[in-house]
């Protein structure tokens, strides 16, 4: 399926791939927040992925629309920090855009993030009515108050990525002590940004350093099968 644009209310659009399951819904409904590389194939696979697993799964390119590139990498890392910020209305829109359309039943709405995209999804869960959200190799907000109000969380991070691990550690923590419905587990095989076979340059010269990035097929898959389990549980089932 071609991208499709979603309008901003400043009157700036933004680029996003749908992905529908086959067959007749209303369908539950996910936002896929793609890693700092943007919305690419491998997050448009993702996208497909989960509609084959019968979610309607939108990927919105946080970067599109707001200048250059570069700078809109670090204002989007930015906010990620800061808690706030135009990604987060830009996944607010998105959220929307779902809840809008024939195809999904908007009382039940997920979110799955990885990377960047993993950090985004856990602060976009504590903000949004969501009914379960999946986090990986995603940063955990260092307010962690902010979780009190967190839907259930499923997810993964690497135990070579010496960076993330740790975070991987305070979010199972933080979620335990709040009793909130989780599956955090750390792949002591895999290194960050694990469920992704990036062939570029970049990704080959950072499998060597503090954060091990490579894709790690078990991991990965395991990761899918526990997504789609918890997914069933919390998501699929609400009402």
């Amino acid at each position: 399926m071609p991208d499709i644009r979603l309008a901003r209310p400043s009157g700036t659009t933004m680029r996003a791939f749908l992905a529908l399951p086959e067959g007749a819904g209303p369908w539950p409904a996910v936002i896929v927040i793609h890693e700092i590389f943007g919305l690419n194939d491998d997050i448009r696979e993702k996208a497909a992925r989960l509609a084959r697993m019968g979610y309607v799964a939108l990927a919105p390119d946080l970067y599109d629309g707001r200048g250059n590139r570069f700078l809109c990498v670090l204002r989007t890392m930015r906010s990620l920090s800061h808690g706030g910020g135009d990604a987060i209305a830009d996944l607010e829109m998105a959220r929307a855009h779902l809840a809008s359309r024939p195809e999904v039943d908007a009382s039940r709405l997920g979110v799955v993030g990885f990377c960047l995209g993993g950090g985004f999804a856990l602060l976009y869960a504590s903000k949004a009515e969501l009914g379960a959200a999946a986090v990986f190799y995603g940063a955990v907000p260092k307010d962690e108050t902010l979780l009190d109000t967190v839907c259930p969380v499923v997810g993964g991070y690497g135990g070579r990525d010496t960076i993330f691990r740790k975070q991987g550690r305070r979010l199972r923590t933080a979620l335990a002590t709040r009793d909130i419905p989780n599956d955090i587990l750390i792949y002591q095989d895999a290194g960050h940004s694990y469920m992704s076979d990036h062939k570029g340059l970049l990704t080959k010269a950072s499998a060597h350093g503090p954060m091990r990035v490579g894709f790690n097929p078990e991991a990965a898959e395991d990761s899918w099968r526990r997504v789609e389990a918890f997914f069933a549980e919390h998501l699929t089932a609400a009402r």
